[in-house]
């Protein structure tokens, strides 16, 4: 990997984003035509395995296992610009940075994820980290959701869900089974409820009444249309927006989950489509507009769920596409089926391990029934995943296996 310089202008492609989706492309490129331009535009020194915080704030892994050095994880061959996306001009072949240098391409991936959405909460970013109020969606925070769970004596546990799309529908819930586990593991026994913003606890709904009898099973409490508005985190109180007006509730702890966006450079770009994400054909991922224009994960408007393992699947396409339109590779390319996968930890120990594909398909890699919960999946989303993302995705591999299996007998 050599860092490039403000005046190293153009590149043959060029991909805004050096996170899991951004990676996994350049990666994927420079092992397949060794000898491609590609450069990488991200200004972090660190890169984080995300889907780790969930475990972080369980107590189940530690959170400096979730992080490496940027430069350790960028691919060799690729160009690094160390340097923050400005603005797209697609017309013009060209992506503006903070620095006020502009870069030039043939090809352009987009894959900037999702900006987290802290400031729409009144109150939140004063009280994050203290007075009971914490995230999983940080990495400095997930520890103190740890702390919170094994510190709690009794009162109130509150658990919010924002409105969807967010990164990982699961997380919110999977935050509230271990803590209740960890709670019930101590004998300490508080109340633990669930704030969603939607109506189910999850978008598909042989899951959602696997996860029914998962939450009643803690004896937590689910409230639906119930919206995050407000936190007093000195006085302890959440207010939520409901179709019958504000109601405030007591706390002794609160995980939140902001609501999330698509980032504000996508959002005043050419590249969005009206609800800021950048749009893309939901099968092979180039953009509805310009033909030099691809992107994945989380940024995009395809309606799946935006997770890792959706991205897993997701960067093939995009590559094989791509190095189609470059005219490195003929062969056939295969369309992105909207698989996502979320391995929930319902308990410390135990998974229900969700998959699915487009219109809420439900899948399975296993000849197991995927809507019960299971211990053997627990080394799975503890060990098993956490090495795939750094020694497959990361290092642009394909996995292949398992194969998801269509499950007729569980969609509706």
């Amino acid at each position: 990997m050599t860092r490039a310089t403000t005046t190293q202008r153009h590149h043959r492609v060029v991909i805004a984003g050096g996170g899991t989706a951004g990676l996994s492309v350049a990666a994927a490129l420079v092992r397949q035509s060794p000898k491609l331009d590609v450069a990488v535009i991200d200004p972090s020194e660190d890169h984080y395995y995300q889907p780790g915080w969930t475990l972080v704030g369980g107590g189940d892994m530690r959170a400096e296992d979730t992080k490496r050095r940027q430069a350790d994880v960028m691919p060799d061959k690729a160009q690094w610009i160390k340097d923050t996306v400005n603005g797209f001009l697609p017309d013009d072949n060209a992506v503006e940075l903070a620095s006020g240098a502009r870069v030039t391409y043939d090809f352009l991936v987009v894959a900037l994820g999702l900006q987290i959405d802290w400031d729409a909460i009144e109150g939140l970013p004063e009280t994050l980290g203290k007075n009971g109020v914490t995230s999983n969606y940080r990495y400095d925070l997930a520890p103190y959701t740890h702390e919170l769970a094994q510190s709690l004596t009794g009162g109130d546990a509150l658990f919010t869900q924002p409105a969807m799309p967010i990164k990982c529908a699961g997380a919110p819930q999977k935050a509230l089974y271990l803590t209740a586990d960890t709670l019930r593991k101590r004998g300490v026994n508080a109340n633990v409820a669930f704030y969603n913003q939607g109506g189910a606890m999850f978008g598909v709904p042989a899951y959602a009444r696997a996860l029914d009898k998962v939450i009643a099973g803690y004896g937590a409490k689910p409230y639906f249309k119930h919206d995050l508005v407000a936190v007093d985190g000195e006085r302890q109180q959440a207010t939520f927006a409901t179709e019958d007006g504000r109601v405030s509730r007591s706390f002794d702890m609160l995980h939140v989950v902001p609501p999330q966006s698509a980032p504000d450079v996508i959002k005043n770009s050419p590249l969005a489509g009206d609800a800021g994400w950048v749009t893309v054909d939901k099968k092979r991922l180039t953009h509805t507009r310009y033909a030099n224009v691809f992107a994945l994960g989380d940024c995009t408007d395809t309606p799946n769920a935006k997770t890792m393992a959706a991205i897993r699947r997701q960067f093939p396409v995009l590559v094989g596409e791509l190095r189609k339109a470059l005219g490195e590779s003929s062969a056939k390319t295969h369309d992105y089926d909207g698989y996502g996968a979320c391995p929930l930890t319902v308990a410390h120990g135990k998974v229900l391990l969700a998959e699915f594909r487009y219109g809420g398909e439900v899948v399975s890699s296993f000849p197991l029934d995927p809507r019960k919960t299971r211990r053997l999946h627990w080394p799975l989303k503890t060990r098993g995943f956490p090495w795939i993302y750094w020694n497959v995705m990361l290092k642009g591999k394909d996995w292949h296996w398992p194969t998801p299996k269509p499950r007729p007998d569980l969609t509706e």
